[in-house]
């Protein structure tokens, strides 16, 4: 009779992605959204995506009719092979994210930088938005 080395890791493992199955939550990790903040300044509205292990051709952002959209595509880094994985939670392929500018936003002079895996598209506020001092004088 051969004996069977008891592997924890395995069974915790097997645990877990039981527990996932039985919570329906098995789909949502294969599906990819990158997380995103959008931030208001006097100036401007900043977009911020995290896009680890994506180059600048990776990414397309377009603006029409008032909607930024963000595209992607994220490809597996490593090639199916004889490796065992014990787990596997980064999610590939395309991706979409586009929101609704408000008016104040000047589309004509939106950009964007890409540094670190970081996408930062700069939107600035149309000068009639910007807040402005109104100089009160005595008559």
């Amino acid at each position: 009779m051969a004996m069977n080395r008891w592997d924890p890791m395995r069974d915790l493992l097997r645990m877990d992605d039981e527990f996932e199955r039985l919570l329906g939550r098995q789909a949502q990790r294969s599906a990819w959204s990158p997380t995103m903040d959008v931030r208001e300044t006097d100036e401007d509205f900043e977009v911020d995506l995290d896009l680890p292990g994506l180059e600048l051709g990776d990414v397309s952002v377009t603006f029409e009719d008032g909607v930024l959209a963000i595209s992607g595509k994220r490809e597996p880094t490593n090639e199916q092979n004889a490796d065992t994985y014990h787990r596997i939670e980064r999610s590939y392929g395309s991706f979409a994210r586009s929101l609704r500018l408000p008016r104040t936003a000047d589309g004509e002079k939106i950009s964007a930088t890409f540094d670190k895996g970081v996408l930062t598209v700069m939107i600035p506020k149309a000068e009639v938005a910007k807040p402005r001092t109104i100089e009160v004088t005595s008559s």
